[in-house]
């Protein structure tokens, strides 16, 4: 399986991005999707996750109320709609999916390549 993330660039604070990630191949049946980051010098992070369905959605406290992760199965594509962008925002953005609804990165099986995402303040 491939994931094929896009979207990333540069973006001022206050500002939104929308991510996407588009799956091509086989994985495992019904895979639940995630959203992780790493920013230079820093471990790669939790950033959102949903399920196969969509529904059911888990988020890391600092993106709660800001970012909005979607589905479309149909498309073989999942979103990360991010709002009122932070310089802290400023990761690279990876893609993976995994059996269910975890948070930790070690527990997904499948990885996109990354997209930069860069907050200017």
């Amino acid at each position: 399986v491939q994931l094929q993330a896009s979207g990333g660039g540069l973006v001022q604070a206050g500002g939104s991005l929308r991510l996407s990630c588009a799956a091509s191949g086989r994985t495992f049946s019904r895979p639940a999707m995630g959203w992780f980051r790493q920013a230079p010098g820093k471990e790669r992070e939790f950033v959102a996750v949903i399920s196969w369905s969509g529904g059911r959605t888990e988020y890391a406290d600092s993106v709660k109320g800001r970012f909005t992760i979607s589905r479309d199965n149909a498309k073989n594509t999942v979103y990360l709609q991010m709002n009122s962008l932070k310089p802290e925002d400023t990761a690279v953005y990876y893609c993976a999916a995994a059996r269910s609804t975890y948070t930790d990165y070690a527990d997904y099986d499948y990885w996109g390549q990354g997209t930069l995402v860069t907050v200017s303040s």
